[in-house]
């Protein structure tokens, strides 16, 4: 007979124990990415404000300074760093040229695409009525079809001149005609017509709440500093 051979006995460890690793797993991976988020937050935020301040100058030709602006107690204020907390859809920014003549306003306004939220800045010159120049913050289109309304630059050209009153429409393709008209994009006709509908909306929820041409907000006097004044007695 061959003897028996006996196996060493195994201790698997308890749920319990189990449990408490996976907890503890889960909750230094937490921390982390707390950690990661609130030392790039910074960067990210820094980011964001120089991308939104260069589009403000791509859609307002001839605009070199800009303020933020918010509808606030029935009038259009502009927003300091110390002011409580305006809802998103309710500010915009006023673009000025060196010396400080209000040009235009960059309205930023978002709604649903193809695929997902499409974010924008559209350019409008109260005086005049006219959309001066579009840029896409944001979207998730198509690769290769939806999201030529921001690389098919014959699209975006046609926001550099449009009619926004009473509402700008989306025609097909070479028939474009009037003024308010954009010429769609072959293939990505959804999206096209989406980048018109949310302008028309910014448009619907600002026509009202902009002040009369000529009456706009405008930038505050420079802080005179001890080393301009020095002297001057």
């Amino acid at each position: 007979m061959n003897p028996q051979v006996e196996l060493p006995v195994t201790n698997e460890p308890g749920s319990a124990r189990l449990a408490l690793s996976v907890a503890l797993a889960g909750l230094i991976s937490g921390i982390a990415i707390i950690g990661i988020y609130e030392a790039t937050l910074p960067t990210i935020t820094a980011n964001k404000a120089r991308l939104l301040r260069e589009a403000v100058f791509k859609v307002l030709p001839g605009v070199s300074r800009m303020q933020q602006l918010g509808f606030v107690d029935g009038s259009l204020k502009p927003m300091g760093e110390d002011d409580e907390a305006v809802d998103e859809d309710l500010t915009l920014y006023g673009g000025y040229d060196t010396d400080g003549r209000f040009i235009g306003y960059a309205i930023p306004s978002d709604g649903p695409g193809f695929q997902d939220t499409i974010s924008l800045l559209y350019g409008y010159l109260p005086g005049k009525g006219r959309v001066v120049g579009m840029e896409i913050l944001d979207s998730r289109e198509t690769p290769g079809l939806g999201d030529k309304i921001y690389k098919d630059a014959v699209f975006v050209a046609n926001f550099s001149n449009l009619v926004a009153d009473p509402e700008i429409v989306t025609v097909k393709k070479g028939t474009r005609s009037a003024p308010n008209e954009v010429d769609a994009i072959t293939g990505a006709t959804i999206s096209s017509k989406a980048v018109v509908r949310i302008i028309n909306e910014g448009q619907a929820r600002w026509r009202d709440k902009l002040p009369a041409p000529g009456q706009e907000p405008p930038l505050p006097d420079p802080v005179e500093t001890p080393a301009a004044t020095a002297g001057s007695d």
